[in-house]
């Protein structure tokens, strides 16, 4: 569910007044993971990785008090639900979005994860997510790109993280990934928290 809030209710209210009406609001950061246990789940279980990256995103999003406002138009709006977007090859060759409603169940999480995007590739039409809050992601696995910035659009505020190819070193497999926000959503330290949890989850991941 969604709702309109008053901007001067919330923590956000200097924010809004600030960036709500700036040509280019949206702020990029770009951060390496470490994400050797990853790679290592994936290999063991199968899981996607793609989907677990999708998963502790969600997961370190869903303690951030600030991923469940989003400028929508010229308003304030306030989630209860967080959703992970993915970029799903369609059969005509094309892409498609596709919204997985996030959960605390890892494995609940990958079936809605496979069953959804399933669904997307077969019908070419998006799975949209309307009273979710939604956090984009566009996986370019086959790639080696050491970072994109995001398109502002002025239509779309939602969060968008972006990622290319892991990479693996003698140690440990590392991941680049940029992670675009409106400035009215959160700062640099919201941001920076953020990023600081997705290591956290990664690393504490546990299957049942």
């Amino acid at each position: 569910m969604k709702e309109e809030v008053n901007p001067r209710k919330t923590s956000r209210a200097y924010a809004f007044e600030m960036w709500m009406n700036a040509p280019m609001p949206m702020v990029t950061f770009f951060r390496t993971f470490n994400v050797s246990r990853l790679v290592k789940i994936n290999r063991k279980t199968g899981m996607k990785f793609n989907m677990l990256m999708c998963y502790c995103i969600g997961k370190a999003a869903s303690s951030v008090e600030e991923f469940y406002l989003l400028p929508v138009g010229d308003k304030l709006m306030r989630y209860d639900a967080i959703a992970v977007s993915t970029i799903v090859a369609n059969r005509e060759g094309e892409v498609s979005s596709c919204d997985i409603p996030f959960c605390d169940d890892v494995s609940l999480f990958n079936q809605n994860y496979l069953r959804l995007t399933k669904q997307v590739a077969e019908s070419c039409i998006n799975h949209d997510l309307t009273d979710s809050m939604v956090i984009g992601t566009s996986a370019l696995a086959q790639y080696e790109i050491d970072g994109a910035v995001g398109m502002y659009s002025g239509i779309f505020n939602n969060p968008f993280l972006i990622w290319g190819k892991y990479k693996r070193c003698l140690l440990k497999t590392t991941l680049t990934v940029s992670f675009q926000f409106h400035h009215t959503q959160m700062d640099g330290a919201h941001a920076s928290r953020f990023l600081d949890r997705i290591q956290e989850e990664i690393d504490t991941l546990r299957m049942r």
